[in-house]
């Protein structure tokens, strides 16, 4: 028999971005407030519809320019510049997921270094960075003097989904490198695997096993004083993408 198109039902396809960085030594995501129906004035994370003329990377990579003015790394860039890494996380098809009809979405996760607030677009009225243990509160999400109400969609089960796959990536990838700026410390790259864990690690300890990973870090010869006391020195990501051994989370 030929192909009918007809003999099944269209539906759209949505990107949803999970946007995650480190601000104030805290694990914090990318949220956005809806400035339109459905939930109008609720919390949720960034993206839209896939445009019949894109990809879904484009589409991924468009949404998180127009709705936040962040930009996505071009590996072909200089490394100062400090775009996100993004990398597809997983597919969301529940029927009922949008209540305007039949949408499936497929997720992204976007990691950046300390970046500055963000701008809203699109039919966001308004974004910032919030820690995610807040997002993924059971009473729901809400700033100072607002009502506190679930990410709107299914947002909360996809951004669980972008922190548990950064925080197990982090364990056996260079993944942990991409929330640091180019040139960074021991100590600032410990306190991106403290913040993303949720832990505190033995600085000793975390010194010998990143320094001791062939390909993990290269020294770049210079020192810092930034993070206050005596000299640090300096560190840019080496060329390894998998730790052998791998960075293993601490058993809380």
């Amino acid at each position: 028999m030929p192909y009918d198109p007809s003999a099944f039902p269209p539906f759209a396809v949505t990107v949803d971005l999970v946007v995650l960085t480190v601000r104030r030594h805290s694990l914090c995501a990318l949220a956005v407030r809806r400035g339109e129906p459905p939930f109008q004035g609720r919390w949720a994370l960034p993206g839209g519809f896939v445009r019949a003329d894109e990809d879904l990377a484009q589409a991924a990579a468009r949404e998180l320019a127009e709705e936040t003015g962040l930009c996505v790394h071009d590996p072909a860039a200089p490394t100062q510049d400090n775009g996100a890494h993004l990398e597809q996380l997983a597919t969301y098809g529940d029927p009922e997921r949008d209540p305007r009809m039949r949408v499936v979405s497929v997720a992204h996760l976007a990691l950046a270094p300390d970046l500055p607030a963000p701008r809203a677009g699109g039919d966001a009225s308004n974004a910032r960075w919030a820690p995610v243990e807040e997002l993924l509160a059971q009473s729901g999400y809400g700033r100072t003097g607002e009502a506190a109400a679930p990410l709107a969609f299914d947002h909360a089960r996809i951004l669980a989904g972008g922190v548990e796959r950064a925080r197990s990536k982090i364990e056996y990838s260079s993944l942990a490198t991409a929330f640091c700026p180019p040139e960074f410390t021991v100590g600032e790259l410990r306190r991106v695997y403290e913040a993303v864990w949720s832990v505190a690690l033995d600085p000793r300890n975390f010194h010998r096993k990143v320094t001791g990973t062939p390909g993990f870090l290269v020294p770049t010869g210079g020192t810092t004083t930034r993070q206050g006391g005596r000299p640090a020195q300096l560190f840019r990501a080496g060329g390894a993408t998998l730790l052998n051994p791998p960075m293993l989370r601490p058993e809380v």
